[in-house]
Protein backbone atom coordinates (compact mmCIF):
# COMPACT_ATOMS: atom_id res chain seq x y z
CA UNK A 1 0.00 0.00 0.00
CA UNK A 2 1.23 3.17 -1.03
CA UNK A 3 1.76 6.33 1.54
CA UNK A 4 0.79 9.76 1.11
CA UNK A 5 0.95 13.24 3.89
CA UNK A 6 -1.44 15.77 2.31
CA UNK A 7 -0.32 19.22 4.48
CA UNK A 8 -3.33 21.39 4.45
CA UNK A 9 -7.07 21.04 4.74
CA UNK A 10 -8.56 23.66 2.40
CA UNK A 11 -10.58 22.60 -0.43
CA UNK A 12 -7.46 21.19 -2.42
CA UNK A 13 -6.19 19.08 0.02
CA UNK A 14 -9.75 17.91 1.20
CA UNK A 15 -9.84 16.62 -2.22
CA UNK A 16 -7.20 14.87 -2.88
CA UNK A 17 -6.87 13.43 0.36
CA UNK A 18 -10.20 11.53 -0.53
CA UNK A 19 -9.39 10.85 -3.91
CA UNK A 20 -5.97 9.28 -2.60
CA UNK A 21 -7.74 7.48 0.11
CA UNK A 22 -10.46 5.78 -2.68
CA UNK A 23 -7.41 4.86 -4.43
CA UNK A 24 -6.22 2.98 -1.97
CA UNK A 25 -3.48 4.85 -0.88
CA UNK A 26 -2.69 5.33 3.00
CA UNK A 27 -3.24 9.36 3.84
CA UNK A 28 -2.61 10.94 6.38
CA UNK A 29 -3.89 14.29 6.44
CA UNK A 30 -2.00 17.40 8.64
CA UNK A 31 -3.82 20.69 9.40
CA UNK A 32 -2.35 23.74 11.26
CA UNK A 33 -6.34 24.70 12.73
CA UNK A 34 -7.73 23.27 15.90
CA UNK A 35 -10.31 21.55 13.63
CA UNK A 36 -11.22 21.19 10.66
CA UNK A 37 -13.86 24.02 9.12
CA UNK A 38 -14.79 26.00 6.63
CA UNK A 39 -15.43 29.95 6.86
CA UNK A 40 -18.98 31.11 6.54
CA UNK A 41 -18.99 32.67 3.36
CA UNK A 42 -19.71 30.91 -0.56
CA UNK A 43 -17.95 30.23 -2.99
CA UNK A 44 -18.32 30.48 -7.11
CA UNK A 45 -17.47 27.22 -9.05
CA UNK A 46 -17.53 27.36 -12.81
CA UNK A 47 -17.87 24.53 -15.33
CA UNK A 48 -13.78 23.43 -14.82
CA UNK A 49 -14.96 23.05 -11.08
CA UNK A 50 -17.65 20.69 -11.34
CA UNK A 51 -16.09 18.77 -14.24
CA UNK A 52 -13.11 18.70 -11.30
CA UNK A 53 -15.13 16.97 -8.99
CA UNK A 54 -17.70 15.19 -11.14
CA UNK A 55 -14.20 13.43 -11.81
CA UNK A 56 -13.27 13.12 -8.28
CA UNK A 57 -15.85 11.09 -7.36
CA UNK A 58 -17.39 14.11 -5.73
CA UNK A 59 -20.09 15.63 -8.09
CA UNK A 60 -23.38 13.68 -7.08
CA UNK A 61 -25.25 16.04 -5.23
CA UNK A 62 -23.99 19.20 -6.15
CA UNK A 63 -27.04 20.33 -7.44
CA UNK A 64 -28.91 19.86 -4.56
CA UNK A 65 -26.67 22.29 -2.74
CA UNK A 66 -25.45 24.68 -5.14
CA UNK A 67 -27.40 27.28 -6.98
CA UNK A 68 -26.94 28.01 -11.06
CA UNK A 69 -26.42 31.73 -11.06
CA UNK A 70 -28.52 33.78 -13.96
CA UNK A 71 -25.88 35.35 -16.81
CA UNK A 72 -26.81 39.24 -15.95
CA UNK A 73 -24.08 41.20 -17.49
CA UNK A 74 -22.37 44.15 -16.22
CA UNK A 75 -23.15 47.62 -15.00
CA UNK A 76 -21.56 51.10 -14.00
CA UNK A 77 -21.75 52.22 -10.26
CA UNK A 78 -24.80 54.55 -11.57
CA UNK A 79 -26.89 51.19 -12.31
CA UNK A 80 -26.34 51.67 -16.28
CA UNK A 81 -25.57 48.77 -18.12
CA UNK A 82 -22.09 48.44 -20.20
CA UNK A 83 -23.23 45.27 -21.49
CA UNK A 84 -26.12 42.83 -21.63
CA UNK A 85 -25.20 38.68 -21.69
CA UNK A 86 -24.44 37.21 -24.53
CA UNK A 87 -26.00 33.89 -25.48
CA UNK A 88 -24.49 30.86 -24.65
CA UNK A 89 -22.20 32.25 -21.95
CA UNK A 90 -20.39 30.49 -19.13
CA UNK A 91 -21.91 30.92 -15.87
CA UNK A 92 -20.94 29.23 -12.57
CA UNK A 93 -22.96 28.37 -9.63
CA UNK A 94 -22.56 29.52 -6.19
CA UNK A 95 -22.74 26.66 -3.34
CA UNK A 96 -22.64 27.76 0.43
CA UNK A 97 -18.78 27.00 1.56
CA UNK A 98 -19.91 24.73 4.62
CA UNK A 99 -21.74 22.73 1.88
CA UNK A 100 -19.04 22.51 0.17
CA UNK A 101 -17.07 21.62 2.75
CA UNK A 102 -19.09 19.01 3.90
CA UNK A 103 -19.06 17.34 0.73
CA UNK A 104 -15.20 17.26 0.91
CA UNK A 105 -14.98 15.44 4.47
CA UNK A 106 -17.48 13.33 3.50
CA UNK A 107 -15.48 12.19 0.80
CA UNK A 108 -12.36 11.41 3.14
CA UNK A 109 -14.02 7.87 4.34
CA UNK A 110 -12.71 6.18 7.74
CA UNK A 111 -9.21 5.16 6.62
CA UNK A 112 -7.66 8.68 6.80
CA UNK A 113 -5.33 9.46 9.83
CA UNK A 114 -6.47 13.56 10.63
CA UNK A 115 -3.97 15.15 12.72
CA UNK A 116 -5.01 18.83 13.78
CA UNK A 117 -2.83 21.08 15.26
CA UNK A 118 0.30 20.64 13.06
CA UNK A 119 2.68 22.88 11.87
CA UNK A 120 5.04 21.78 9.37
CA UNK A 121 8.40 23.43 10.31
CA UNK A 122 11.05 20.89 8.74
CA UNK A 123 11.31 19.53 4.89
CA UNK A 124 13.53 16.27 4.51
CA UNK A 125 13.97 16.56 0.42
CA UNK A 126 16.95 15.03 0.62
CA UNK A 127 18.25 11.94 -2.40
CA UNK A 128 17.68 8.23 -1.98
CA UNK A 129 15.56 9.01 0.87
CA UNK A 130 11.93 9.11 1.36
CA UNK A 131 10.36 12.55 1.42
CA UNK A 132 9.42 13.76 4.89
CA UNK A 133 7.83 16.76 7.01
CA UNK A 134 8.13 17.34 10.37
CA UNK A 135 6.74 19.93 13.18
CA UNK A 136 9.86 20.14 15.69
CA UNK A 137 8.71 17.06 17.45
CA UNK A 138 7.21 14.46 15.00
CA UNK A 139 8.60 12.99 11.55
CA UNK A 140 6.07 12.19 8.66
CA UNK A 141 7.39 10.27 6.05
CA UNK A 142 5.65 9.23 2.56
CA UNK A 143 5.88 7.93 -1.06
CA UNK A 144 4.39 11.30 -2.08
CA UNK A 145 3.39 14.32 0.15
CA UNK A 146 1.35 16.71 -1.11
CA UNK A 147 1.54 20.44 -0.32
CA UNK A 148 -1.15 22.13 -0.11
CA UNK A 149 -0.79 24.10 2.21
CA UNK A 150 -1.84 28.18 1.17
CA UNK A 151 0.03 30.96 -0.12
CA UNK A 152 2.64 30.99 2.48
CA UNK A 153 3.37 27.39 1.80
CA UNK A 154 6.22 26.64 4.41
CA UNK A 155 7.25 23.19 1.79
CA UNK A 156 7.15 25.60 -1.58
CA UNK A 157 9.36 28.01 0.43
CA UNK A 158 11.92 25.02 0.78
CA UNK A 159 11.24 23.76 -2.81
CA UNK A 160 10.96 26.50 -4.40
CA UNK A 161 12.00 29.54 -2.31
CA UNK A 162 12.12 31.86 -5.08
CA UNK A 163 8.53 32.23 -5.55
CA UNK A 164 7.07 34.43 -2.96
CA UNK A 165 3.43 35.57 -2.49
CA UNK A 166 3.35 39.48 -2.79
CA UNK A 167 0.67 41.90 -2.64
CA UNK A 168 -1.41 41.61 -5.66
CA UNK A 169 -2.90 45.20 -5.64
CA UNK A 170 -6.64 43.94 -4.27
CA UNK A 171 -7.91 42.90 -1.34
CA UNK A 172 -11.75 40.82 -1.85
CA UNK A 173 -13.95 39.99 0.60
CA UNK A 174 -17.26 37.77 0.42
CA UNK A 175 -20.29 37.05 2.45
CA UNK A 176 -23.86 35.31 2.68
CA UNK A 177 -26.37 37.31 4.47
CA UNK A 178 -28.88 34.61 5.87
CA UNK A 179 -32.49 34.89 4.20
CA UNK A 180 -34.03 35.86 7.73
CA UNK A 181 -31.54 39.21 7.78
CA UNK A 182 -31.73 39.64 3.95
CA UNK A 183 -33.52 42.70 2.49
CA UNK A 184 -36.63 42.50 0.50
CA UNK A 185 -35.22 43.61 -2.89
CA UNK A 186 -37.78 45.49 -4.99
CA UNK A 187 -38.60 44.22 -8.32
CA UNK A 188 -36.53 46.79 -10.44
CA UNK A 189 -33.53 46.02 -8.39
CA UNK A 190 -32.50 42.62 -9.81
CA UNK A 191 -29.96 40.40 -7.98
CA UNK A 192 -27.65 39.53 -10.82
CA UNK A 193 -24.63 40.86 -12.63
CA UNK A 194 -21.77 42.29 -11.56
CA UNK A 195 -20.63 46.07 -11.04
CA UNK A 196 -17.66 47.89 -12.37
CA UNK A 197 -16.04 50.92 -11.28
CA UNK A 198 -12.29 52.27 -10.85
CA UNK A 199 -10.88 49.96 -8.83
CA UNK A 200 -13.55 48.18 -7.20
CA UNK A 201 -15.79 45.31 -8.48
CA UNK A 202 -19.61 43.61 -7.10
CA UNK A 203 -21.33 40.87 -7.38
CA UNK A 204 -23.89 39.30 -5.72
CA UNK A 205 -26.41 36.46 -6.43
CA UNK A 206 -29.11 34.38 -4.58
CA UNK A 207 -28.28 31.34 -2.55
CA UNK A 208 -31.51 29.31 -3.02
CA UNK A 209 -34.55 30.74 -2.54
CA UNK A 210 -35.97 33.08 0.26
CA UNK A 211 -38.72 30.90 2.22
CA UNK A 212 -37.24 27.61 1.43
CA UNK A 213 -36.33 26.88 4.82
CA UNK A 214 -35.65 28.48 7.96
CA UNK A 215 -33.32 30.51 10.04
CA UNK A 216 -30.97 27.73 10.54
CA UNK A 217 -30.92 27.22 6.12
CA UNK A 218 -26.63 28.00 4.58
CA UNK A 219 -29.02 29.96 2.09
CA UNK A 220 -29.30 33.55 1.66
CA UNK A 221 -27.81 36.47 -0.71
CA UNK A 222 -24.17 35.94 -1.24
CA UNK A 223 -22.22 39.10 -2.19
CA UNK A 224 -18.18 39.90 -3.10
CA UNK A 225 -17.06 42.46 -2.90
CA UNK A 226 -13.09 43.43 -4.30
CA UNK A 227 -11.11 46.57 -3.81
CA UNK A 228 -7.57 48.19 -5.21
CA UNK A 229 -5.43 48.41 -2.33
CA UNK A 230 -3.50 46.03 0.20
CA UNK A 231 -5.60 43.53 3.04
CA UNK A 232 -7.26 45.42 5.90
CA UNK A 233 -5.72 44.36 8.99
CA UNK A 234 -8.70 46.07 10.63
CA UNK A 235 -11.04 44.10 12.93
CA UNK A 236 -14.29 42.71 10.93
CA UNK A 237 -16.05 45.79 11.49
CA UNK A 238 -14.15 48.45 10.71
CA UNK A 239 -13.33 46.62 7.53
CA UNK A 240 -17.33 46.70 6.99
CA UNK A 241 -17.56 50.58 8.24
CA UNK A 242 -15.00 50.77 5.10
CA UNK A 243 -17.04 48.43 2.50
CA UNK A 244 -20.02 50.41 2.52
CA UNK A 245 -18.01 53.95 2.67
CA UNK A 246 -16.17 52.65 -0.47
CA UNK A 247 -19.73 50.92 -2.29
CA UNK A 248 -21.92 54.52 -1.28
CA UNK A 249 -23.82 55.98 -3.47
CA UNK A 250 -23.98 52.37 -6.19
CA UNK A 251 -26.76 51.10 -7.54
CA UNK A 252 -29.32 49.42 -5.48
CA UNK A 253 -29.37 46.96 -4.04
CA UNK A 254 -26.08 47.34 -3.35
CA UNK A 255 -25.93 49.26 -0.58
CA UNK A 256 -28.80 47.29 0.83
CA UNK A 257 -26.86 44.15 0.75
CA UNK A 258 -23.97 46.20 2.89
CA UNK A 259 -26.68 47.40 5.67
CA UNK A 260 -27.94 43.91 6.01
CA UNK A 261 -24.41 42.69 6.42
CA UNK A 262 -22.99 41.74 10.16
CA UNK A 263 -18.85 41.83 11.00
CA UNK A 264 -19.38 37.60 11.53
CA UNK A 265 -20.61 37.17 7.74
CA UNK A 266 -17.41 38.79 6.13
CA UNK A 267 -14.51 36.47 4.87
CA UNK A 268 -11.40 38.67 3.43
CA UNK A 269 -9.57 37.02 0.99
CA UNK A 270 -5.86 36.40 0.55
CA UNK A 271 -5.21 39.33 -1.70
CA UNK A 272 -1.62 38.11 -2.46
CA UNK A 273 -0.01 35.97 -5.63
CA UNK A 274 2.59 34.28 -6.65
CA UNK A 275 5.85 35.74 -8.18
CA UNK A 276 7.17 34.01 -10.01
CA UNK A 277 4.96 30.77 -10.43
CA UNK A 278 7.37 28.02 -9.22
CA UNK A 279 9.42 27.03 -12.50
CA UNK A 280 8.33 23.24 -11.21
CA UNK A 281 5.46 21.99 -9.31
CA UNK A 282 7.18 18.41 -8.27
CA UNK A 283 9.89 17.58 -6.87
CA UNK A 284 11.88 14.48 -7.10
CA UNK A 285 12.39 12.27 -3.35
CA UNK A 286 13.24 8.69 -3.09
CA UNK A 287 10.29 6.77 -5.47
CA UNK A 288 8.05 9.68 -5.15
CA UNK A 289 8.63 13.37 -3.11
CA UNK A 290 6.99 16.28 -2.87
CA UNK A 291 3.68 17.76 -5.71
CA UNK A 292 2.58 21.52 -4.88
CA UNK A 293 -1.46 21.96 -5.16
CA UNK A 294 -3.54 24.73 -4.96
CA UNK A 295 -2.48 27.94 -3.82
CA UNK A 296 1.20 26.57 -2.37
CA UNK A 297 1.29 26.14 -6.52
CA UNK A 298 -0.46 29.41 -7.92
CA UNK A 299 -1.59 31.99 -5.30
CA UNK A 300 -3.51 34.65 -7.67
CA UNK A 301 -5.93 37.53 -7.03
CA UNK A 302 -9.72 37.07 -7.18
CA UNK A 303 -10.38 38.42 -10.21
CA UNK A 304 -11.84 35.18 -11.98
CA UNK A 305 -12.93 33.32 -8.53
CA UNK A 306 -10.69 30.41 -9.47
CA UNK A 307 -8.63 29.81 -6.32
CA UNK A 308 -11.31 26.79 -5.49
CA UNK A 309 -11.71 25.44 -9.06
CA UNK A 310 -7.32 25.27 -9.98
CA UNK A 311 -7.33 23.58 -6.35
CA UNK A 312 -10.10 21.18 -7.48
CA UNK A 313 -8.28 20.63 -11.02
CA UNK A 314 -4.64 20.21 -9.64
CA UNK A 315 -6.29 17.33 -7.06
CA UNK A 316 -8.68 15.59 -10.29
CA UNK A 317 -5.13 15.85 -12.35
CA UNK A 318 -3.08 14.59 -9.63
CA UNK A 319 -5.49 11.68 -9.00
CA UNK A 320 -5.25 10.34 -12.55
CA UNK A 321 -1.65 10.51 -13.00
CA UNK A 322 -0.49 9.01 -10.11
CA UNK A 323 -3.16 6.20 -9.70
CA UNK A 324 -2.38 3.27 -6.99
CA UNK A 325 1.38 4.16 -6.74
CA UNK A 326 4.45 2.28 -7.63
CA UNK A 327 7.49 2.46 -9.65
CA UNK A 328 6.21 5.25 -11.74
CA UNK A 329 5.51 7.70 -9.45
CA UNK A 330 8.23 9.97 -9.82
CA UNK A 331 7.33 9.94 -14.10
CA UNK A 332 3.20 10.65 -12.68
CA UNK A 333 4.77 13.77 -10.39
CA UNK A 334 6.52 15.06 -13.73
CA UNK A 335 3.62 14.86 -16.15
CA UNK A 336 1.49 16.63 -13.05
CA UNK A 337 3.98 19.38 -13.31
CA UNK A 338 4.13 19.26 -17.00
CA UNK A 339 0.44 19.51 -17.65
CA UNK A 340 -0.37 21.72 -14.80
CA UNK A 341 1.72 24.65 -15.02
CA UNK A 342 0.90 25.57 -18.50
CA UNK A 343 -2.68 25.76 -17.52
CA UNK A 344 -1.97 27.71 -14.60
CA UNK A 345 0.31 30.03 -16.71
CA UNK A 346 -2.60 30.82 -18.99
CA UNK A 347 -4.84 31.40 -16.52
CA UNK A 348 -2.57 34.03 -14.65
CA UNK A 349 -2.56 35.65 -17.89
CA UNK A 350 -6.32 36.28 -18.14
CA UNK A 351 -6.12 37.27 -14.62
CA UNK A 352 -3.71 39.94 -15.43
CA UNK A 353 -5.54 41.33 -18.06
CA UNK A 354 -8.81 41.62 -15.94
CA UNK A 355 -6.91 43.09 -13.30
CA UNK A 356 -5.75 45.60 -16.17
CA UNK A 357 -9.23 46.80 -16.68
CA UNK A 358 -10.26 46.70 -13.29
CA UNK A 359 -7.53 49.06 -12.05
CA UNK A 360 -8.16 52.68 -10.74
CA UNK A 361 -8.51 55.42 -13.63
CA UNK A 362 -8.38 58.70 -11.91
CA UNK A 363 -10.66 61.24 -11.83
CA UNK A 364 -9.36 62.95 -15.23
CA UNK A 365 -11.23 60.48 -16.99
CA UNK A 366 -12.26 61.34 -20.20
CA UNK A 367 -15.76 60.21 -21.83
CA UNK A 368 -13.77 58.90 -25.03
CA UNK A 369 -12.03 56.47 -22.76
CA UNK A 370 -15.41 56.28 -20.34
CA UNK A 371 -17.08 54.33 -23.57
CA UNK A 372 -14.22 52.88 -24.04
CA UNK A 373 -13.69 50.92 -21.34
CA UNK A 374 -17.44 50.28 -21.18
CA UNK A 375 -17.04 48.35 -24.62
CA UNK A 376 -13.84 46.71 -23.33
CA UNK A 377 -14.56 45.74 -19.93
CA UNK A 378 -17.42 43.04 -20.45
CA UNK A 379 -15.21 41.65 -22.88
CA UNK A 380 -12.27 40.92 -21.74
CA UNK A 381 -14.53 39.53 -18.50
CA UNK A 382 -16.31 37.32 -20.81
CA UNK A 383 -13.26 36.01 -22.65
CA UNK A 384 -11.34 35.42 -20.00
CA UNK A 385 -14.36 33.71 -18.12
CA UNK A 386 -15.02 31.45 -21.10
CA UNK A 387 -11.38 30.54 -21.47
CA UNK A 388 -10.82 29.91 -17.50
CA UNK A 389 -13.83 27.76 -17.73
CA UNK A 390 -13.17 25.58 -20.90
CA UNK A 391 -11.36 22.59 -19.36
CA UNK A 392 -11.61 18.45 -19.40
CA UNK A 393 -10.25 15.80 -17.06
CA UNK A 394 -7.56 14.12 -17.81
CA UNK A 395 -8.44 10.75 -18.61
Amino acid sequence: MYTAVVVGAGVGGLAISGALARAGWRVSLLDQSDRLRADPAALLLWPNALAALKSLGLGHGMGEISTQVPAAGVRRPDGQWLSRPAPGGVTPVVVHSEDLHDTLIAGLGARIDIQTGIRVRQVHNRPGERAAVGDGKNVWDADLIVAADGADSFIRSRLAPQSLAVSSGYAAWRAVIPWYRAPKLPDDAPLAGETLGGGYRFQAASLGNRGSAGASSRGGIYWTATVAGAARPEPPATQLTLLRRWFAGWHAPIGDLLAATEPDDLSQQDGRQLRPLPAELAFPCGVGGFVLLGDAAHAMPHHLTQGAGLALEDAATLRMLVGTGGAGLDAAMSAYSAQRRPRIAQVVRQTQRVGAILAPRGALLTRARERAFGALAPRVLDKAADLVADWTPPY
